[in-house]
């Protein structure tokens, strides 16, 4: 396990947990399922087939870890959301998920063939050290993928996430957001200053489409930063944020689609 107590850390689990899984239902049905051509893709570039044995952090409802098993893999998820992992035990295996801190991992050194974090390690209070254990648990010559959205220029998201940001207060110094790792050579450098090594990195097309701007207002309710927002301001005037910028993203057969580029860079532990 780490050298420090866990005690000693800020807490990553007890706030993100509470966000993400305010409307966990809406979240793995109109949003994590949208993430399935950057599940896919991986699962490929991993090669991940019967024998491989693989961790996912900040799983979710679970739907990396029912995709990975679907192919053979032995799938592990861990995330700080109850009401999440709630769901993605309905999808089998009630012992193959687990709620835990991503900065302290419950499982012993060198046990796992690929860790994977989608989304996940920018929001760690210490991302350093959430990688660091993502490391611990890899064995020697195994991969960990990180993967977070692309360059803000590239992701309608972020106009969405900055419409919301308006609804909350300041955050802190050096606090994580979603755009932590995004610009060019931020994720070398964060492996770099785990003692990984950068392998390859990839950019996918994640689109968000919603056949309408009910849908696409709810779905856009179920995320961490619009949970935030509503503990701050009500959900009322999140709504109306959201509903504010949906019509720039109205396409010409009047569905909703937010174009969004995510990356994912490949590690080696040496």
């Amino acid at each position: 396990m780490s050298s420090a107590p866990w005690k000693e850390r800020p807490s990553t689990a007890a706030v993100q947990g509470r966000l993400w899984g305010a409307r966990p239902r809406d979240w793995a049905i109109y949003m994590e399922a949208k993430k399935r051509p950057l599940f896919q893709q991986v699962l490929e570039e991993a090669a991940i087939g019967p024998g491989s044995n693989i961790l996912d952090v900040g799983c979710g409802a679970g739907t990396f870890c029912a995709l990975a098993s679907s192919r053979g893999a032995a799938a592990m998820g861990l995330d700080a959301s109850r009401n999440l992992l709630d769901i993605a035990r309905e999808q089998g295996g009630r012992d193959r998920f687990l709620q835990g801190e991503m900065q302290e991992l419950p499982f012993p050194d060198r046990c796992f063939d690929l860790v994977t974090g989608f989304n996940a390690f920018q929001y760690a209070a210490e991302a350093e050290h959430a990688l660091r254990e993502a490391a611990r648990v890899t064995r020697r010559g195994g991969r960990i993928v990180i993967a977070v959205y692309g360059k803000p220029e590239d992701c309608d998201t972020a106009e969405y996430i900055s419409a919301l940001s308006q609804l909350m207060p300041p955050p802190p110094p050096n606090t994580p957001g979603p755009f932590a790792l995004s610009r060019d050579g931020a994720l070398q450098e964060f492996v770099f200053r785990a003692g990984l090594e950068p392998q390859l990195q990839r950019d996918v097309s994640v689109p968000w489409d919603f056949p309408d701007g009910a849908t696409a207002v709810r779905a856009l309710l179920s995320s961490g930063p619009a949970a935030k927002a509503i503990e701050h301001a009500g959900e009322s005037r999140v709504r109306e944020a959201i509903q504010s910028v949906l019509p720039r993203f109205r396409t010409t057969t009047e569905d909703y689609v937010l174009h969004n580029k995510f990356r994912y860079l490949v590690a080696g532990k040496l």
